[in-house]
């Protein structure tokens, strides 16, 4: 262990070692904009989503000044409606829409935090970002369950609801949804609204794909109901064989999109995660290997990688490649507390399934399809 680096930070036998690891967020750190933001990539805009998992990344990778700054910035962006602008750059504001699976993630970041640091201030100075944050997005619940994508803005103020639903989208909100719940839990403030919305948005998740936008060209909208923790057991690894041969280039990584010949780090790690979350270790193991060949000089990572053309596109280095990895390497080798977050043991309880408005049979009693709500 390098003795300037706190004794958390992981690494996997086969794949990265901690020195490595180290480095790769040392990566990210260097990308950082003296606002505390993380944008894709020098010069590039900053969402709130991307800017989170960096942070999480640069926690688990030792960059703990890194990653408070990169906190703190979420307070200072964050808008009156408990939203954050969807776009940007160099502190400027590009695109003013608010994106819900965007602005409901701090609570992941903030409950990743807890895990990692047991710091009790830290949690408590962010509680009421996470809380603007999620009453916003279950504001925005449409009536199947599923969340409204986005709301534009027009003249400085929220403007046209977006009622489409992403399934991607909604099912990082259901993972965001458990983290604020167990923080609520944390901070003694119940908030009992975001457990009936979850529990409408788990059904949803888990019965009614063809009520969200059709997505299914995306690698995403195939994996993210089990990475977000809506889908487990049977069911889930059903969801992840149902596609694996469209998908996955053997030896190089997941496609981002189904028509494309071009494999895409952050989309392999993901899945890496949601297959470590299933109990998939060796197979997820082996996907975290194949898409090492995008790592670069100083622990960076490519983008992505064409591979009809062998070369690496778009020709960019991306710190939520980088943070990506950092997550799949901690789940893997369990290294720090925050190796749970997408697994979620630590988090709370499936969400009862109550108040249904899709016509289907009551459900009696917490469910997840394949598994009992009390597990994860």
């Amino acid at each position: 262990m390098h003795p300037d680096l706190p004794s958390w930070v992981p690494g996997l036998d086969g794949v990265l070692s901690v020195q490595q690891v180290a480095e790769t967020a040392a990566s990210i750190a260097a990308m950082q904009e003296p606002s505390g933001a993380v944008p894709w990539t020098v010069g590039e805009h900053t969402d709130v989503w991307n800017h989170v998992e960096s942070a999480m990344a640069l926690l688990v990778g030792g960059q703990v000044e890194a990653s408070d700054r990169a906190f703190a910035w979420c307070l200072a962006t964050q808008r009156d409606d408990g939203s954050w602008p969807m776009k940007i750059v160099a502190g400027e504001i590009e695109d003013h829409s608010g994106e819900t699976n965007m602005s409901a993630y701090l609570a992941v970041g903030i409950w990743h935090n807890w895990l990692v640091r047991r710091d009790f201030g830290f949690v408590r100075r962010h509680w009421p970002a996470v809380r603007r944050g999620l009453d916003w997005v279950v504001s925005l619940q449409q009536p199947f369950g599923g969340i409204a994508w986005s709301q534009e803005w027009a003249d400085g103020r929220p403007a046209r609801v977006n009622e489409e639903a992403l399934l991607a989208g909604s099912s990082s909100i259901y993972q965001a949804l458990r983290a604020g719940v167990a923080l609520s839990e944390l901070m003694d403030e119940p908030q009992a609204e975001w457990e009936l919305a979850g529990g409408r948005l788990g059904h949803a998740l888990r019965e009614h794909h063809d009520l969200f936008l059709d997505k299914s060209e995306f690698s995403m909208d195939w994996y993210y109901p089990v990475l977000g923790g809506a889908v487990r057991g049977d069911a889930a690894r059903a969801l992840i064989e149902s596609r694996w041969d469209e998908f996955v280039e053997d030896g190089l990584g997941i496609r981002c999109v189904l028509a494309n010949p071009w494999v895409t780090g952050a989309e392999t790690c993901e899945l890496v995660m949601a297959l470590d979350a299933v109990g998939e270790r060796e197979r997820a193991q082996r996907l975290l290997l194949d898409m090492q060949h995008l790592r670069s000089e100083q622990g960076r990572y490519w983008t992505g990688y064409v591979f009809p053309d062998d070369v690496n596109w778009p020709a960019e280095h991306t710190t939520y490649t980088a943070a990506a990895v950092i997550l799949a390497v901690d789940a893997l080798g369990q290294g720090t507390g925050g190796s749970d977050i997408m697994r979620g043991a630590t988090l709370v309880p499936h969400f009862r399934e109550l108040a249904l408005e899709c016509g289907c049979p009551s459900v009696s009693g917490d469910r997840v399809a394949g598994v009992s709500a009390r597990s994860s």
